[in-house]
């Protein structure tokens, strides 16, 4: 896709761009899957944007346990908050497919060469995108809150379903990638869902779903 159509850089032009790369503020790479990108511990002045593929943000303890906090998918960004406060990462970045991502060196918004008018607008899109950031990991906090299998697993169904404006729609992960979503065991969640197919309440297909009663989910 093209760059400036990333919500990281809407509002800028071509030549803005084309600026950020004379400053030596872009550089590109690809990843295949499960590569990390940026590692546990690990300190960055990058913020990596998705131009195909897709990115999970997880978290592992010291026990093995996976949980994956986010999926940031093409022209999203991630790792923007641990480049701008230059903290150790507390999370991994992994490719969660065969991706590309282009990396923004936080410099250029200092850049002696730049013009105010782009620096500024970087920065209010970068505002703008944390808030959307903060809202997907209050939805995950919403999923993971119920103490039981199928109430995180309703909250989630159900989040979807009003993202999506109607009860059919596919959802981002497989089904190991939405157990470690919601924090369950794979084999409760798989369970879970083979009851309330046949309770009837939901049609599934991978990670295509239809809610049949919407009303009795609530």
């Amino acid at each position: 896709m093209e760059k400036t159509a990333f919500p990281l850089f809407q509002g800028l032009q071509p030549q803005d761009i084309a600026q950020m790369e004379h400053c030596h503020c872009l550089r590109q790479k690809h990843f295949s899957r499960r590569e990390t990108i940026f590692r546990v511990g690990q300190t960055t002045h990058e913020i990596g944007m998705v131009l195909s593929g897709s990115v999970h943000i997880e978290s592992v303890d010291l026990w093995g346990n996976k949980s994956i906090l986010s999926q940031t998918g093409p022209g999203q960004a991630f790792a923007e908050t641990y480049a701008f406060c230059n903290e150790p990462l507390m999370v991994d970045a992994v490719a969660a497919e065969e991706c590309e991502v282009l990396f923004l060196d936080v410099s250029a918004l200092s850049c002696p060469h730049a013009e105010h008018r782009w620096q500024e607008q970087l920065l209010r899109n970068l505002l703008r995108v944390s808030m959307h950031k903060n809202l997907a990991l209050s939805r995950r906090i919403f999923c993971t809150s119920p103490k039981t299998v199928r109430g995180r697993l309703l909250t989630y169904l159900s989040g979807q379903a009003v993202r999506a404006g109607k009860p059919e729609f596919t959802i981002p992960f497989n089904r190991q990638q939405l157990a470690d979503y919601l924090s369950l065991d794979r084999s409760a969640l798989s369970k879970e869902m083979g009851r309330m197919r046949e309770e009837g309440l939901i049609v599934f297909e991978k990670n295509h779903f239809i809610l049949l009663h919407p009303q009795e989910l609530l």
